[in-house]
């Protein structure tokens, strides 16, 4: 069973991983089920405080998925209108069967958003959507540090525990 559960958390890891990146597949919170799969196994310990540092970690960059490509929108001169394209931009994206709808949503949301603000200024609306394109960026490269963070904390722990587990 151990070894079942062993495969099924490094798979959860590569799921994890690409996911960072493939916004249909589950980033981080995949990356936690990984390590939660392996400390469940009878060979390695339970540590409780690893799996609640990086459970509440998951779940603060998980809500920051969301507020980051705003808070980016913003930054860049985005109207509050702006910030509502780009959240409402990232919610079709994602519902959207287009490829990097994930990608192109928030952006185009930010861009309808702010010229339904102010429809003469083209410059001032095209910043705000590279806004909120940099923030989804810093968002993704965000996911992905911690996807790696938890994947070698998933390696240290196998290698700790490998005459054991195998």
């Amino acid at each position: 069973m151990d070894l079942v559960l062993f495969t099924l958390g490094f798979i959860c890891m590569i799921v994890g991983i690409l996911g960072s990146f493939l916004p249909v597949l589950p980033g981080l919170s995949s990356c936690w089920v990984g390590l939660l799969l392996l400390h469940l196994t009878k060979a390695v310990e339970n540590n409780y405080w690893l799996l609640g540092i990086t459970l509440l970690l998951t779940i603060i960059i998980t809500v920051l998925d969301y507020v980051i490509p705003a808070k980016g929108t913003k930054k860049f001169g985005g109207s509050s209108y702006g910030v509502w394209g780009t959240n409402i931009g990232l919610i079709v994206g994602i519902l959207a069967p287009i490829p990097f709808g994930v990608i192109i949503g928030p952006f185009i949301g930010a861009l309808a958003g702010e010229l339904i603000y102010d429809s003469k200024n083209h410059k001032r609306a095209f910043k705000a959507a590279t806004g909120s394109l940099l923030g989804f960026l810093a968002s993704s490269f965000i996911n992905f540090l911690f996807c790696i963070i938890y994947f070698g904390i998933f390696l240290h722990t196998t290698w700790e525990y490998r005459n054991i587990l195998f």
